[in-house]
């Protein structure tokens, strides 16, 4: 597999008896933005551990720059890999700008302190998600938004070739959904990350993702680019929602449809 991420027949399942991820088989390209999205319990989060290395492979192969996951020790692979994480545990005691520093501590010297250039990396990944002015304020603080935004600092400090994120946006409000994905956005053009996201929010997904990971309950799956993956039908036989779609611009959204909406949509298409 010659993609930064090579996922080959992965199967998975916290019991021998339930699998919830079955012959999973795709290739993310180095610099691509690949969002993840599926109904609850179709295994996003799941597959998220699996390709940090939190969660070891139960059958098939994962590879990280051609080589196998498991080659890799744990130092070497926080090399590669930063992961946010939607119920990451702040650590309480410690100030924004010291939880962000934490992400360098792979790269100190020998005598184990940070260096200048540490620094700078650590402020600019502040100015970008906008808690430079949280900095000296203990984390324990912040709203669960603000704290989502320090944790998204770190991982951009960990300053690696890929960012692995579960539910970015989870906490934040509309202005700062978008910028989150707009900073993540410039991070891969400007700076050629490869990001895999996590999102329950398909317009984001549609409008921002090069290529989508589309997971359902049943284990049966879809991998493409956002526009041949997320269509009406498909995201409606996902769901088991009703679908409503439309354009704006050059977009195309999607909006689920209810039992009590009063108005149903021409456009819309019926899952299941």
């Amino acid at each position: 597999m010659s993609g930064i991420i090579g996922v080959r027949n992965l199967s998975f399942g916290y019991t021998a008896q339930r699998r919830i991820l079955q012959d999973i088989s795709f290739e993310v390209s180095r610099g691509t933005f690949v969002g993840i999205a599926g109904p609850n319990g179709a295994g996003k989060s799941t597959l998220l551990n699996l390709l940090c290395g939190k969660l070891a492979v139960m059958s098939g192969i994962i590879t990280i720059d051609s080589e196998a996951i498991e080659s890799y020790s744990a130092a070497a692979l926080a090399k590669k890999i930063a992961v946010v994480r939607q119920e990451f545990v702040p650590a309480f005691g410690f100030s924004v700008l010291e939880t962000v520093m934490m992400a360098r501590t792979l790269y100190y010297g020998t005598l184990g302190f940070e260096s200048s250039t540490d620094r700078q990396i650590v402020m600019d990944a502040l100015e970008a998600t906008e808690t430079a002015q949280f900095a000296a304020r203990p984390l324990e603080s912040l709203s669960g938004g603000e704290r989502q935004l320090v944790f998204i600092a770190r991982a951009l400090a960990q300053n690696t070739d890929i960012l692995l994120l579960d539910e970015p946006t989870n906490f934040l409000d509309i202005r700062h959904q978008v910028g989150i994905y707009d900073l993540l956005r410039a991070s891969q053009l400007e700076k050629g990350k490869t990001i895999v996201a996590v999102t329950h929010d398909i317009n984001l997904a549609a409008q921002y993702c090069d290529k989508v990971l589309l997971l359902r309950a049943d284990g049966e799956y879809r991998y493409g680019s956002a526009g041949e993956v997320l269509l009406a039908d498909q995201i409606a036989e996902a769901f088991g929602v009703q679908i409503s779609a439309g354009t704006i611009g050059a977009e195309q959204f999607f909006i689920p449809v209810g039992k009590f909406t009063r108005r149903t949509s021409q456009t819309s298409r019926n899952g299941g």
